[in-house]
């Protein structure tokens, strides 16, 4: 009995090997379309941020929350929290200390750090704001707790 392939049954077995790599290659994107991973959009429990005193005066600290990071900045009348994702276009706003304000990178949309209301740009929906609360000296957003 000869255990010896050939060339042409090895050539055969690789064209196999190749086309269902390929195949796989093709149809998971397909199927990872129609089946997503479920990515929760906001905690239903309050999330850590850190320490009181990890966020200096006029000083903005992101955190994951969820699908999507959330801002806490410490302001003059106290830390607030907003979702840094801009409500015209999604794009996710960032601190700039200088302009005391969050500023949407994408279309210059610019967010005041108080109450999250538009100062400029093309959005007149203000910033989703999240509840602040200090527990032992350590800061928590989101949550039930008001």
């Amino acid at each position: 009995m000869d255990n010896n392939i050939t060339r042409r049954e090895f050539i055969k077995l690789l064209k196999r090997i190749l086309a269902i790599t390929g195949l796989g290659a093709l149809t998971a994107p397909i199927v990872a379309y129609f089946y997503p991973p479920k990515l929760e959009e906001e905690p239903s429990e309050a999330v850590l941020v850190g320490k009181v005193e990890e966020i200096p005066p006029n000083e903005c600290k992101a955190v994951g929350f969820g699908r999507y990071p959330a801002l806490v900045v410490n302001t003059p009348e106290g830390l607030r929290a907003y979702s840094a994702v801009c409500t015209h276009f999604a794009c996710l706003v960032k601190w700039e200390k200088e302009k005391n304000a969050f500023i949407c990178p994408c279309h210059e949309a610019a967010f005041d750090p108080i109450d999250g209301h538009v100062i400029h740009g093309p959005t007149d929906v203000p910033l989703k704001s999240y509840a602040v609360n200090i527990i032992n000296g350590e800061i928590y957003i989101g949550g039930n707790q008001q």
